[in-house]
């Protein structure tokens, strides 16, 4: 096979794991590179409630060291369950913590001037705030006669705002007939986005939800939720109508399907194919589905928004669509900053589960060394081994991912020849010379990883 031109599996070894002294190793942390990280600002049912926008503004300045870019909120505006609201249950799209309706002023998040000040607090830093928009589904209405369904249901909405009144007439099924849809989640309440009305307040008009959300509030973009519920058309309006960062929740593993709306609407998407691949292969001790299988970021990589875990596949217990362990979790994590991709990293992982040291080093690594083509070199049920070939002055990095329960030591071929290299995760301090072929013995510690690179550059 190819890759054994790439990797042999030695018993000798020419190279020396106790190199003569040099200098460095390089300080990633002060070396200029290009590549920041979205985190996702919340999980599932955050607590405590209604204290969210400050607990994340006082977060701010460590994110924005870690090298975060972007933050993605949960919904911001009034939902049916109010005050526990994790905002998918929109009913005032114009309420973002303002009014007193669904039993609370504020949302479960906060106040309105408390979200404001935190998206001032975030562009001082020179961070983009990144708004959950939810398109499909609507809850809260009071009951009505639906001539369409020839029975009573929940879709009169009154809001305290004022703006965007729907009733029967706005949702799906009605003498407007949706394209290219798939009305399977909350079907009584999916919003027909072929109506006048429901065009000119979601991104037609001037007073509308997106230049609203844009202009006034002062988010930056969209993630946009469940858009297997409308056409791509929908996206694509509303990008045409505000612009800004966009990324697509396509829940599908299929990369055809992903890169068919990408291709539709012209922005990111989150991969969920690299998700389910990942989830396979660590959960399922077959690191060589890394290798085999598509995605997204394999084929259109700007697109591609990488993620290990996020608040639906936090809780998402039953059908086990989860990365499970946070040794598995730490290897996903340590595959997708040195992968290509936009990475994104869930608070949880961050703020409770992981070590915010490796999260950290791993995110310095992504922005130094992980540039240029990839070259797996070799993928087994328990190993994984891929080259970046660096580009622009980063000489680019050499990874070992290592799911067996022993330590591992490994002679690689390296693009770096009589040459010093390290173990940049510092999962150990171990510093490598190669010989003139670029051959190394690099180690890596049972249920972890390394990431090698030059030592000076």
């Amino acid at each position: 096979m190819k890759w054994i031109a790439f990797l042999l599996v030695l018993t000798w070894s020419c190279t020396s794991s106790e190199p003569e002294e040099v200098s460095g190793p390089v300080d990633l942390a002060a070396r200029p590179g290009k590549g920041g990280i979205m985190l996702q600002g919340f999980y599932w049912d955050v607590e405590p409630r209604h204290q969210w926008w400050k607990h994340v503004e006082r977060k701010l300045g460590e994110w924005q060291e870690l090298g975060v870019d972007r933050i993605w909120l949960p919904p911001v505006s009034k939902g049916m369950s109010g005050g526990y609201s994790m905002g998918y249950d929109p009913m005032d799209y114009f309420d973002l913590g303002e009014y007193d309706q669904m039993g609370t002023v504020p949302t479960r998040f906060g106040t309105r001037a408390e979200l404001n000040s935190l998206i001032k607090a975030a562009h001082e830093r020179k961070m983009e705030v990144i708004a959950d928009i939810v398109l499909n589904h609507n809850s809260g209405g009071q009951l009505e006669y639906n001539p369409f369904r020839n029975k009573d249901t929940y879709t009169l909405f009154t809001p305290a705002s004022g703006r965007f009144p729907r009733k029967a007439e706005h949702f799906h099924p009605n003498a407007i007939h949706e394209k290219d849809a798939e009305a399977l989640f909350f079907e009584e309440q999916d919003l027909c986005h072929e109506h006048p009305q429901v065009k000119k307040w979601f991104w037609e008009s001037d007073s509308s939800v997106a230049k609203y959300y844009k202009h006034t509030v002062g988010f930056d973009g969209w993630r946009f939720d469940y858009v297997k519920g409308f056409s791509p058309d929908v996206v694509k309006s509303w990008m045409q109508a505000v612009g800004g960062f966009g990324v697509l929740e396509v829940w599908d593993g299929n990369t055809d399907y992903l890169r068919s709306w990408v291709e539709k609407t012209g922005i990111k998407a989150f991969d969920f194919a690299n998700f389910y691949n990942m989830e396979q292969a660590f959960d399922g001790n077959n690191l060589q589905l890394l290798m085999d299988r598509r995605a997204l970021w394999k084929e259109l990589p700007e697109q591609a928004v990488t993620f290990v875990n996020n608040h639906d596949t936090e809780k998402d217990t039953q059908q086990g669509n989860r990365i499970g362990s946070a040794v598995n979790r730490m290897l996903a994590y340590a595959y997708i900053f040195t992968h290509p991709g936009y990475p994104c990293l869930f608070y949880s992982d961050y703020e409770k589960l992981l070590d915010k040291k490796k999260i950290a080093r791993l995110v310095q690594i992504h922005r130094v060394l992980a540039k240029g083509k990839v070259n797996v070199l070799f993928a087994d049920a328990n190993h994984y081994i891929a080259q970046r070939t660096g580009e622009d002055g980063s000489p680019g990095l050499l990874l070992h991912l290592n799911n067996s329960a022993q330590n591992v030591k490994r002679e690689v071929i390296t693009p770096w020849k009589n040459a010093v290299i390290y173990d940049y995760s510092e999962n150990s301090t171990q510093t490598v010379r190669t010989d003139a072929q670029g051959r190394a013995e690099i180690t890596t510690a049972s249920q972890s990883y390394s990431v090698w690179s030059l030592k000076n550059f």
